[in-house]
């Protein structure tokens, strides 16, 4: 509530006011500061409609102490032309007088006097005028007499520039501190990085400096085709079971598949060929056709492995991929339905599964990793197959880091690349590093609508070759 000493007395000097108040003069009239009175003025327009106030900027002028001697004795030029005689004054002599420097050349500019250079005993000064008007000096005295708007802006300028007047209250009389340049300054607004995207960015570049070339992986929605059946996974697989894949009800079905490609996959599920008798089962395309939200990003790389392989003649490649799959998972502390998938990929003459293991060493060197271990495991797509385990020092034990393998001839061959190609891969979630290095214990403190965004504002830059931070603690209340 504005009812302070200056409030109350502002309005008492407004009540008996005609035309209002100027608050630099009430504040001078005061003897207070004149922001004390602005703040009393800002206070009471707050109660609503008590007092109106308007802005207005005006400049006050003063002489300086230069321009208080000049109004008082005459400006230098002035002082100058008067000082020489009829006869002239030599201008060594004129120079020594305390106005001599620059009255001489002002009065030069004014063409008041001459300087004959021919005189016997040097440079001599004459008059040009009988009289002359010593204007500086009555610009100064109005200015003293409170009469400054009867001066014109280039006048007032010109005053300025020889230091004769100062504006009141500019800047440029103020005492300024030193600007402390080894201050440190208000860091700005900025957005970010939630940790997944840190260590997101810290496998990309890994793969891109191990020459990897990223795969398209914008297609969420996928058919049953390509994420089980180009994978030659059976149609009666447990994993494509409603309560572990979300399927889609609109659309149901994927329109467009490559039919010649389709029937020779259909051929090698219920038929065989390539070397493998298939499954032996009724293959049906309506059961191919079904959309859901792909399970892995292996359907991506199926379909970049199609693609290369209608390119004549065959390229070696290396592809990688990171980005969502979806699966119907019972939700924990360790477990979402929705989760980031890393892979890699290597297509060439002759792989195997030595080539595999050196990859996969080299590729998880470059994430701190270095003590690994390999275990036979099964997959539908690869065979041989292996499970990538590593020892972690602050849970002392061996855990499951990652899964690899060859891809199946059935998964190859159908897709028309040679038969000496060789394409070995490997996988593993983002959400699982992510934790162990910023110490999160539960799935839905990184990823949900639990997520303390402090955690986002505070978490560090991500470096997967350094040690990770030990999980955090909880204190008792």
């Amino acid at each position: 509530m504005a009812d302070g000493p200056v409030a109350e007395l502002l309005l008492r000097r407004l009540e008996a006011s005609d035309g209002g108040l100027d608050s630099a003069e009430l504040a001078a009239e005061l003897g207070m500061e004149h922001q004390a009175v602005v703040g009393a003025v800002k206070s009471l327009q707050a109660l609503g409609e008590v007092i109106e106030a308007e802005l207005r900027s005006t400049k006050r002028w003063e002489l300086t102490a230069e321009g208080e001697e000049i109004a008082r004795e005459g400006s230098h030029e002035a002082r100058v032309f008067r000082s020489i005689p009829p006869e002239g004054l030599a201008q060594s002599e004129l120079m020594r007088l305390p106005s001599g420097k620059v009255g001489f050349s002002k009065a030069m500019s004014n063409k008041w006097i001459r300087v004959d250079k021919s005189a016997a005993d040097g440079p001599r000064v004459f008059r040009v005028v009988d009289s002359m008007e010593d204007e500086v000096q009555r610009r100064l005295q109005l200015i003293q007499g409170g009469q400054a708007e009867k001066l014109g802006e280039k006048e007032r300028s010109e005053l300025r520039k020889r230091k004769l007047l100062a504006e009141v209250g500019s800047w440029r009389d103020r005492p300024f501190k030193p600007y402390n340049f080894l201050a440190h300054g208000v860091l700005p607004d900025s957005g970010h990085l939630h940790p997944l995207l840190k260590v997101r960015s810290q496998f990309r570049q890994i793969f891109l400096e191990m020459g990897f070339t990223e795969m398209p992986t914008d297609n969420f929605i996928e058919s049953s085709f390509w994420n089980f059946d180009a994978l030659f996974q059976p149609q009666q697989h447990p994993a494509r079971d409603q309560h572990d894949t979300f399927f889609l009800r609109d659309p149901a079905e994927a329109l467009q598949l490559p039919m010649d490609y389709v029937q020779r996959v259909k051929r090698t599920h219920s038929q065989g060929g390539y070397g493998s008798q298939g499954y032996k089962y009724t293959w049906k395309l309506d059961e191919a056709r079904k959309n859901l939200l792909r399970t892995h990003t292996t359907s991506a790389s199926a379909r970049a492995l199609y693609r290369l392989a209608q390119k004549k003649p065959f390229t070696p490649v290396k592809y990688f991929s990171i980005d969502r799959v979806f699966r119907n998972e019972t939700l924990d502390a360790t477990h979402l339905a929705e989760f980031h998938q890393i892979e890699g990929v290597v297509a060439d003459h002759g792989l195997t599964l030595g080539h595999l293991m050196g990859v996969l060493r080299e590729f998880f060197t470059k994430l701190g990793i270095t003590q690994l271990r390999f275990k036979p495991a099964y997959n539908p797509y690869t065979e041989p197959s292996m499970e990538v385990f590593s020892y972690h020092q602050g849970l002392k034990k061996w855990v499951e880091v990652g899964n690899s393998g060859v891809f199946r001839p059935e998964m190859l061959l159908p897709m028309g690349l040679p038969e000496n190609v060789s394409v070995i891969a490997w996988g593993l979630s983002l959400e699982r590093p992510t934790m162990i290095k910023y110490g999160i214990n539960n799935i839905r403190d990184l990823v949900g609508h639990k997520v303390n965004l402090q955690m986002v504002y505070d978490s560090p830059l991500c470096r997967l070759d350094a040690e990770p931070r030990p999980p955090p603690t909880q204190e008792a209340a």
